[in-house]
């Protein structure tokens, strides 16, 4: 079967088989930041943005997304890479791995909230897991970054 999807605005069409995960579809052309952890939805390493919603691509059909256009952290690399870097500052940043969902819900959430509260900041982020952190480091710099007390 065919799905013709845009991708951090490039337009293309994809062969893909009817049970194929768009995690895997994804990887398979080369966008390796997606990451799979659990494969149930609740680590977020394979977070991307469906139609500017925050989405876990391991547990959505590929053929799902036909004619839909999706963000991966390639294509909002600039944007990334200054969170990343208040990330690293705040002493947040471990091993990376979890980093590329990471960092696509706290973009995604900037763009969805205004001022949130702490306790929006860490419902919002529930099912990011990260192994290497106590998530305090996270927190601060989600708020440097986001810019609320």
């Amino acid at each position: 079967m065919q799905i013709t999807v845009t991708i951090n605005e490039k337009k293309g069409t994809y062969n893909i088989a009817a049970d194929d995960i768009l995690a895997d579809t994804l990887r398979s052309q080369g966008y390796m930041s997606i990451r799979k952890g659990c494969d149930t939805s609740c680590c977020g390493l394979c977070t991307v943005w469906i139609d500017g919603k925050p989405a876990l691509s391991c547990t959505v059909p590929a053929f799902r997304v036909d004619g839909k256009t999706l963000v991966t952290i390639e294509g909002v690399q600039q944007e990334a890479e200054e969170f990343a870097q208040i990330l690293a500052k705040e002493g947040a940043e471990q091993c990376g791995f979890c980093s590329p969902g990471f960092i696509m819900t706290v973009l995604a959430m900037k763009r969805e909230l205004t001022n949130p509260t702490e306790d929006e900041i860490i419902h919002y982020l529930t099912g990011n897991l990260c192994r290497c952190t106590g998530y305090m480091g996270q927190l601060r710099a989600i708020k440097k970054y986001l810019g609320v007390a």
